[in-house]
């Protein structure tokens, strides 16, 4: 069997041939990819750092392997932090890695539940920049003694209305080009909104997930996009790990300490996660005890990350048994 380090960049890669003691090197280009294709032996097995383009290379050759490897580069530190970096010295530690099975491996998701990730993350920046664009109105109109909501200018009517104040020529000009970037963001969040909810539709586990009280459409392709195949993970407390809501413990003689969550994983998963808490919890007098329980004792913040862990357990539970919620409340289960 040869093992194959494949050191990937956009336009090109190197790669180191491990057979035996031997190693061979050669370089690539992304055009002329072919030339690798006839170089490969169905029985080889091949490393490749994540990147941008992994997942089209990884289309373009699996056929022609017998096992592809894909490392995560945060976790494998034996490229980031070597002494000798140059692409063949790395290809070389992958293909060497390899053959030793000690290569931290990335899970890569079916193709629509990255383009649905794809989407959301977009979202999620447009939606980030549409509030920094309101902050800037709101500061504008301040500074001319004009005091706004900060509920305002959600809509086109409101939007409108801002022409109506009162401002110096310089304000606007300013605040009309915020106004015409702020509808242009709104249709475009519009968009992806119907586009991320129309392709949740399709996704497995769909309907059980949105069937928690708390979780809707939207909130809920976001978190089957970024968990993906829930079978992927064998317990809760995996998936917790996976969407970094677990304490870092420390662990050193007979002393364990628990510090802040691990923070690892989506952002994007974690904020969804604690959004739809924040709405369970106001339906589930389940999780509304657990919360008011732990808020006496631990304050309000610590508590709602704790709660968003039990409603993680209690995803998985509903998507790994495919059950469906049939009375939130009283917490009834039914299978679909």
């Amino acid at each position: 069997m040869r093992y194959i380090g494949v050191d990937l960049h956009k336009n090109n890669f190197q790669v180191c041939y491990l057979e035996g003691a031997r190693r061979s090197f050669k370089h690539y280009t992304i055009l002329g990819i072919e030339a690798f294709k006839k170089d490969l032996r169905k029985g080889d097995c091949l490393a490749v750092e994540s990147t941008g383009n992994t997942r089209y290379f990884i289309t373009q050759v699996k056929e022609y392997v017998s096992r592809i490897v894909v490392v995560n580069p945060r976790q494998f530190k034996v490229i980031s932090q070597s002494v000798k970096k140059t692409d063949k010295n790395d290809a070389e530690q992958l293909a060497l890695f390899l053959s030793k099975d000690m290569l931290p491996e990335v899970r890569m998701k079916e193709e629509k539940y990255s383009q649905l990730k794809s989407l959301a993350n977009t979202r999620d920046k447009l939606v980030k920049l549409r509030t920094a664009l309101k902050n800037k109105v709101h500061n504008i109109l301040n500074a001319h003694g004009i005091v706004t909501s900060r509920e305002a200018f959600s809509s086109d009517k409101s939007l409108e209305r801002i022409r109506e104040y009162d401002v110096n020529e310089m304000a606007r000009v300013e605040l009309e080009v915020i106004i015409g970037q702020l509808r242009s963001l709104n249709e475009g969040i519009k968009k992806l909104d119907k586009q991320i909810e129309d392709g949740g539709k399709g996704l497995d586990g769909f309907k059980n997930i949105t069937s928690i009280k708390g979780i809707g459409k939207k909130s809920g392709t976001i978190l089957l996009s970024i968990i993906g195949d829930i079978n992927d993970f064998s317990d809760p407390g995996k998936l917790a790990s996976f969407f970094g809501i677990v304490p870092r413990v420390q662990n050193s003689n007979e002393s364990t300490h628990q510090g802040r969550i691990t923070k690892q994983g989506s952002k994007l998963g974690r904020t969804t996660l604690v959004q739809c808490t924040l709405i369970a919890i106001r339906y589930s007098a389940y999780l509304s005890n657990f919360y008011e329980r732990l808020k006496a004792k631990k304050g309000s913040g610590k508590a709602i990350i704790a709660t968003s862990r039990k409603l993680l357990d209690i995803i998985y539970m509903t998507l790994k048994e495919n059950l469906i919620f049939e009375d939130f409340p009283n917490f009834v289960l039914k299978s679909s």
